[in-house]
């Protein structure tokens, strides 16, 4: 039997990159999936693929916005009767000098990589309490446990979704809902694009694996979280890094 059949999972930022594999991966093992992103069209390039030998749905959402949130989650309950896990993963940020930075940026990147995971799982959870079960798995950054340079709002930003992880945690474990975040290194995603070919050479010689890693593979660690294999785990950050930081 597959690890998801008759499992009801939203992944935000599901266009591309590790949300994208990660809605895939889910698919591949029986997941019911809601496509959610901002990018509607890339939504719907990706559920039309899960569609091929399953079941998905597109949904855009801004999950800056509550109320789209919220939007989001009452369509999947119409759609599919029920959330049993969300992957919350939609991310976002633009690299450059602390001091060079202005409030604007630091607004956008605090709305996407924070308020973002905090509107989706406010969203979601109502049903999971009422059911009694649920999966949540928050995508951080390795940004969020040991800093990075030129990341530093962003970083601030991941470190509070690994703090809101642990707290959720502890809070809805009693309703049966185990919440786990995953902290990617560097990973071969458009988040890369403009990178400078030196600094992205320096980066791979640090990495004791050798190279970057691939969305798939932090996609499988991700749907472990949300397996029953995962059954007695919550509150829990996992690094998939290559080796690059061992906090």
């Amino acid at each position: 039997m597959m690890r998801f059949s008759e499992r009801v999972a939203i992944v935000t930022g599901a266009a591309s990159g590790i949300g994208r594999a990660t809605a895939l991966q889910l698919a591949s093992d029986g997941a019911i999936v809601v496509v959610a992103d901002i990018d509607l069209p890339g939504a719907e390039e990706v559920a039309a693929e899960i569609r091929k030998s399953g079941q998905a749905m597109a949904q855009r959402v801004d999950v800056t916005d509550a109320a789209e949130a919220r939007s989001m989650a009452t369509e999947t309950l119409k759609a599919f009767g029920r959330i049993d896990i969300l992957v919350s993963n939609a991310g976002w940020d633009r690299a450059g000098p602390f001091i060079e930075s202005d409030e604007d940026l630091w607004d956008k990147v605090i709305a996407i990589n924070y308020r973002g995971h905090l509107a989706t799982t406010h969203a979601v959870l109502p049903s999971m309490i009422e059911r009694g079960w649920g999966r949540i798995v928050t995508v951080a950054s390795d940004a969020g446990r040991v800093g990075s340079t030129g990341e530093v709002v962003y970083s601030g930003a991941k470190g509070a979704v690994i703090a809101f992880t642990k707290g959720l945690a502890r809070e809805v474990a009693r309703h049966g809902i185990n919440v786990n975040c995953v902290a990617p290194g560097l990973t071969d995603t458009p988040f890369l694009a403009g990178m400078p070919e030196k600094l992205m050479a320096a980066i791979i010689r640090s990495i004791p694996l050798g190279r970057v890693g691939r969305p798939d593979e932090v996609a499988r660690a991700i749907a472990f979280f949300a397996s029953p294999d995962a059954d007695y785990i919550t509150g829990q950050t996992l690094s998939v890094n290559g080796g690059l930081n061992m906090p």
